[in-house]
């Protein structure tokens, strides 16, 4: 029975009509719908639609309607959905590349981080998916990761020691994490508020606008902004999907992806500033730790990679940007 389930859903969510005329797109991710990303993705279907004069339509399902994470990157890559977005820590697991973003202080600031997402580098990182099955469209900024706390603030390195905090399904976000000093525990974001609630996990990270929306400032009363990782989104397409549109529908949909890009942009920084305010007028209390004894803790992962050349080239590349 489960197999029907599974066999009758995939059918149901076909990614993308063959309709010669117009393209229906499917868009599955996991945040809510009141989340920047989410809203940025509403604004490309607009786009898309517009450019297009109809010929692509696309609707976009949010809060894991078609799947967690994990399951949408693997439903396109056989084309049965069109388009997600996910966190570039979960895509490490099928594009390794895309691990370098889960390492701490890989951003000396926001400029820096824009410069590459617009620049070469970070477009040749999005289309170096394609071998598995995945094209990447753009970045959604995700700010910076931080964490938060449900019995005491985490100030220094030391202050992790005996916590369990959630990570995303990650090697390397989990390396970081136990690195630091805690026990990293994998978790779905789905998940993740029970979690909290029964005492499976002592904490997790993330940037303010999900801690806000997601209401673990519920549980956790305590946010410390030592801004580890800035783990940007990445909105995909199938390949398979990809290479069924004429070349003019792809410029279309890559415009519409790029303009999304700059319209989350403002958004983010609005609902930062928002969701700040926010969780502290529901009792939390923020936190502006020293970065730099987090940053010498783990200073050691990034020569690791020296054993990946790959990685450890991307890397430099990286810092290289002015």
């Amino acid at each position: 029975m489960k197999k029907i389930i599974v066999v009758f859903l995939i059918v149901l969510i076909s990614g993308c009509s063959r309709d010669s005329s117009v393209k229906h797109i499917k868009i599955g991710h996991g945040l809510d719908q009141s989340h920047p990303v989410h809203k940025a993705m509403l604004y490309l279907a607009e786009k898309a639609e517009e450019k297009s004069k109809g010929q692509l339509k696309i609707s976009v399902y949010p809060s894991q309607q078609l799947g967690t994470e994990r399951e949408c990157l693997e439903l396109l890559q056989i084309g049965s959905l069109g388009m997600t977005k996910v966190s570039s820590s979960v895509l490490e697991g099928f594009a390794p590349d895309f691990k370098v973003f889960s390492l701490p202080f890989i951003f000396r600031n926001d400029e820096h981080k824009f410069a590459f997402f617009e620049g070469e580098l970070g477009k040749k990182l999005l289309t170096s998916t394609e071998k598995y099955w995945l094209r990447g469209l753009c970045y959604y900024d995700a700010g910076s990761r931080s964490f938060y706390t449900k019995d005491k603030p985490v100030l220094t390195p030391d202050d992790l020691a005996g916590l369990k905090i959630r990570t995303q399904e990650s090697p390397t976000s989990v390396k970081l994490v136990n690195a630091l000093g805690a026990s990293a525990t994998p978790i779905s974001w789905g998940e993740l508020y029970t979690a909290l609630q029964q005492g499976v996990v002592d904490g997790a990270e993330n940037n303010p606008p999900s801690f806000y929306l997601s209401r673990h400032y519920e549980v956790c009363k305590h946010y410390s902004l030592n801004e580890h990782t800035s783990v940007p989104d990445v909105l995909l397409i199938s390949t398979v999907i990809w290479n069924d549109l004429t070349s003019t529908q792809q410029r279309w949909l890559q415009e519409a992806a790029d303009e999304s890009y700059e319209y989350q942009k403002n958004l983010w920084q609005e609902a930062t500033q928002n969701a700040l305010e926010e969780v502290q007028k529901s009792g939390v209390k923020v936190y502006y730790p020293d970065k730099a004894t987090f940053a010498e803790k783990v200073e050691s992962l990034i020569e690791e990679f020296k054993s990946e050349p790959q990685i450890y080239k991307l890397i430099q590349q990286i810092k290289a940007i002015k």
